[in-house]
């Protein structure tokens, strides 16, 4: 099984993302690994650079907002974006961040519901930055990735897995990539909770609802970019730009 490794420090959701970005000075690359080490896991840095670029320009929302679902477990009704950030619903409406929370909320609730585990947490992560996708914004679900979760809950295989990118270099290496990931849960869940065999897929389920999510803060982070009120980082606005 694949230790996926444990949960480092990583920047919370939104604006704080810049201010943990080392500065402009060096190669056009090394601010954005450094900002986002804390993504990285064993097999990742095997990929080519090029392609761990693709994939973190592409996941870097889904993973932040996953945090912040994760830090939020314990918490009713509240949003945990960093340990002294903590938003209920009278500041998210003064922030204006309403819809959004409400959106992230629900994918609190079904974690929540699952007993999400950190070891699942971690491997979640890990999958979706795998698996992410780098063609322009859309509120519509994946439905390939629905389908092979369901294939992948019963140790089938999926024609359809792959990268979604459609940025990358090495597709085989990625899809291997990925297939280590998916038996890494597989495994977990095998020796964690033989009693629910059908726990894996419901965790792969939850993946297009992120990936919705994370559209929705894309797509409400960039029209604050274009109001032009709210200063932010370079290293933010490339992120947001590559996702537009």
């Amino acid at each position: 099984m694949l230790h996926v490794g444990g949960d480092k420090q990583c920047p919370p959701l939104g604006c704080p993302v810049a201010r943990s970005a080392a500065g402009d000075e060096g190669p056009r690359h090394a601010p954005f690994k450094k900002s986002f080490s804390c993504f990285f896991f064993p097999g990742f840095s095997t990929l080519s650079l090029a392609d761990q670029m693709s994939l973190l320009q592409s996941a870097w929302m889904e993973i932040l907002i996953l945090r912040v679902v994760y830090r939020s477990l314990s918490f009713e009704d509240k949003l945990v974006y960093a340990e002294d950030y903590i938003m209920d619903e009278d500041q998210s409406k003064l922030a204006g961040l309403l819809d959004l929370n409400n959106a992230i909320l629900q994918l609190v609730k079904k974690y929540k519901s699952i007993k999400l585990e950190k070891e699942e947490f971690v491997t979640l992560k890990a999958i979706a930055l795998a698996n992410s996708d780098e063609s322009h914004i859309s509120s519509a679900p994946n439905t390939v990735s629905v389908a092979c979760a369901i294939h992948q809950s019963h140790r089938e295989p999926c024609k359809h897995m792959g990268p979604d990118s459609m940025h990358i270099e090495d597709v085989e290496a990625v899809q291997k990539l990925q297939d280590v990931l998916h038996e890494a849960l597989q495994d977990y869940e095998a020796g964690q909770h033989a009693e629910d065999p059908r726990r894996a897929g419901k965790l792969l389920m939850t993946l297009p609802l992120l990936r919705q999510t994370s559209t929705k803060a894309v797509q409400h982070f960039y029209s604050i970019k274009q109001d032009g009120k709210v200063p932010m980082h370079k290293l933010f606005l490339e992120l947001l730009e590559a996702k537009v």
